[in-house]
């Protein structure tokens, strides 16, 4: 298959599932195993095609960022300021770093994909149960999120470095479980994805720039820029979805996904 094609098809995927509570990195692996898309270039994509959904992410909350470069943005005591995106990303930005080669290198699979996506499934049911009947004592305000909280939601993101877990999933369910409501968890969740995204987008694009064709990175953009779009519209979608319903319909489809993956690739 034409690879300008396949980097449509994987981002339009990425883009609908990075702020999902369904494992981007998962369904990436499971889709480009189906096209056959594989070998280095396909390792860079999963990664750098984030830049696009990045974007979308900054377009949404743009005013909540410009706040972050102004003097305001910096008390800590004056609502969601910069010391709380730190306090949700420093610790997953420093494990990350040293785990980096070993996830790369032993947890890029179906196998692996399934058991985070079955496990991921059943934490948002478990966070969904500790909440059940407790919703006018949750956080519903993101101004009003603790540096406290903001530490144990980027703990919970820890899971997420497991593919099939689902960065969005981890701490949207850590936020349900460190007293936030849904759509608060998810605000949080978004605005804290931005700096680690672009982290580690940066971080594989220079230490694999060299050796990227003028092909190859056609491909790249092609890919972020239709992730861009379609991330645009699932942000605005889940947000709206979580006024209404509950996670758990997330968390049975991943369940389903998790067994026609095994039977698919290992059956």
């Amino acid at each position: 298959m034409d690879q300008n094609l396949i980097a449509v098809i994987v981002g339009a995927v990425e883009g609908v599932t990075e702020f999902l509570p369904v494992s981007s990195t998962g369904h990436m692996i499971i889709v480009g195993h189906l096209l056959g898309f594989k070998g280095n270039i396909a390792s860079i994509f999963d990664v750098f095609v984030q830049f696009g959904a990045i974007l979308s992410v900054l377009f949404i909350y743009k005013e909540r960022f410009a706040k972050f470069f102004t003097k305001e943005g910096w008390q800590i005591d004056n609502g969601f300021s910069v010391w709380h995106v730190f306090a949700g990303t420093f610790p997953i930005m420093l494990f990350g770093y040293f785990s980096y080669p070993y996830i790369k290198a032993y947890l890029f699979s179906p196998l692996t994909v399934v058991v985070g996506l079955i496990l991921g499934g059943l934490l948002l049911i478990y966070a969904e149960f500790r909440t059940k009947g407790k919703q006018d004592r949750l956080v519903r305000d993101v101004d009003k999120i603790t540096i406290k909280q903001a530490i144990w939601i980027g703990i919970y993101q820890f899971l997420s470095l497991w593919p099939g877990f689902s960065r969005s999933g981890s701490t949207i369910a850590g936020g349900l479980l460190v007293g936030l409501s849904r759509e608060t968890a998810a605000n949080f969740t978004f605005v804290i994805a931005v700096p680690l995204m672009l982290v580690a987008c940066f971080y594989d694009l220079i230490k694999n720039l060299s050796i990227l064709t003028a092909d190859e990175l056609k491909v790249l953009f092609i890919g972020s820029v239709v992730a861009f779009a379609v991330a645009y519209c699932s942000i605005l979608w889940f947000l709206k979805f979580l006024q209404k319903y509950s996670l758990k319909s997330f968390a049975y489809y991943r369940i389903i996904l998790a067994i026609f993956t095994y039977w698919f690739f290992y059956l």
